[in-house]
């Protein structure tokens, strides 16, 4: 667990004692009320255990305050790290954008296809409709060349087959 993680278990545990000894109860009470151990009340105000977010809730409401009471004063230590997916970075966050705007799922496939061909990484296969998967055209428009074996990997077999259907000169159905 996280210095940060560990701080804030230990406030909130810190603001649920605050409370209930405003209030006058005891450990035992509280617990009682909340129909668990005096013991995990215990864990709760040290910080040993962490309060799931539904049980902050209870005590809360058996403590009459709000759930915002128990992170009142909170102040993280430690500096935000950057995000890992380049969430800061304008060209990730476009790409991202762009990417969601494509309807059409070949489309996508094959542009996924191309970035991950392009970053290093190897491409997970997805079923995918007839047809679907076939390099856009606008890949050649735009001067982006897929390899033939990875055009070959974004189609589908009878995509595959029509088109050597249509190479050979045979008609295509």
């Amino acid at each position: 667990m996280g210095n940060l993680a560990k701080r804030v278990d230990e406030h909130v545990g810190e603001r649920v004692r605050l409370r209930r000894t405003q209030m006058g109860l005891t450990q035992e009470h509280l617990a009682l009320a909340l129909a668990i151990s005096y013991q995990q009340i215990q864990k709760y105000e040290t910080g040993a255990n962490r309060v799931s977010a539904g049980r902050l809730f209870e005590i809360a409401q058996r403590l009459e305050v709000t759930m915002s009471y128990f992170f009142e004063g909170l102040e993280p230590r430690i500096p935000n790290q950057p995000m890992e997916h380049g969430g800061k970075n304008r060209s990730t966050i476009e790409l991202v954008r762009n990417f969601a705007e494509i309807k059409d799922t070949g489309v996508r496939s094959a542009v996924s296809g191309l970035i991950k061909s392009l970053a290093g990484r190897p491409r997970r296969r997805s079923a995918l409709p007839d047809g679907a998967g076939e390099a856009p055209p606008s890949f050649a428009r735009s001067g982006i060349r897929m390899s033939e074996a990875h055009e070959a990997k974004a189609m589908s077999a009878p995509v595959r087959r029509a088109r050597l259907r249509s190479e050979q000169g045979q008609p295509v159905s």
